[in-house]
């Protein structure tokens, strides 16, 4: 297993397909454990962790389908109101006109019809940005898909942490880098010091995924070690 590198940028592990997996098992471990202890609890968001472990690769994935599909789906812009409410623009946009038309009838009571333009205007307003959103989340997506990631890393961001995974090696045996920075300072040693328990006390990591020798040929397109044997990636 190649060594984990620490830096004040993060937690870095440079090596073939299995050992970047491995690596994002382990951090994401260490965070689910330290969930657990009162002290440091309320520093991890659960939901954040669920999104990194999603995101996260597997050993049954391959880097240029589905983390790319992960990634440009979390790059994406956030939805909008009218989309949390699960409006089409088209739907705002009839729903402005109809109260465009009651002010209209209600000009004789002037605050009554303000009132009714006012949140006409706010429909309109509200169609707009979700088309808006909308069409550039497609050309967010487009792009992303391919343009970006043949010249950047594969990234993840929230608020609880950061990290990106790049090959660097195109090859017959390609190897990957993969980086992840835990955001608080505090939290970020206490995960050190966990990552370093877990090297003193798991001496073949298989927290969440058992050897499954068809996953790993499938992901890095090679027949699969026996265990004590170094796994070689060809392609991902």
């Amino acid at each position: 297993m190649a060594d984990i590198e620490e830096s004040v940028s993060g937690f870095k592990m440079r090596g073939g397909w299995v050992d970047v997996v491995e690596h994002g098992e382990r951090i994401t471990q260490a965070l689910k454990d330290l969930l657990t202890n009162e002290e440091v609890a309320t520093a991890i968001d659960g939901d954040a962790l669920s999104e990194f472990d999603e995101w996260r690769p597997k050993s049954h994935e391959r880097l240029d389908e589905d983390v790319n599909e992960k990634t440009a789906e979390q790059a994406s812009v956030d939805e909008g109101k009218g989309e949390q409410a699960g409006k089409e623009p088209d739907e705002d946009l009839q729903t402005a006109g109809e109260k465009l038309s009651e002010s209209y009838e209600n000009l004789d009571e002037p605050s009554e019809a303000m009132n009714k333009w006012g949140e006409s205007v706010d429909y309109v307003t509200r169609a707009a940005d979700s088309a808006g959103r909308k069409a550039l989340r497609r050309v967010e997506d487009a792009v992303y898909k391919n343009v970006m990631t043949q010249i950047a890393p594969y990234y993840f961001d929230n608020a609880l942490v950061s990290a990106n995974l790049r090959r660097i090696n195109g090859d017959d045996r390609p190897e990957y880098v993969f980086e992840v920075n835990v955001n608080d300072d505090d939290l970020k040693m206490r995960v050190s010091n966990t990552l370093a328990d877990f090297e003193q006390s798991v001496d073949r990591w298989h927290v969440d995924t058992e050897k499954a020798t068809e996953a790993v040929e499938a992901a890095e397109g090679v027949e699969a070690t026996e265990p004590g044997e170094e796994t070689d990636a060809k392609t991902n």
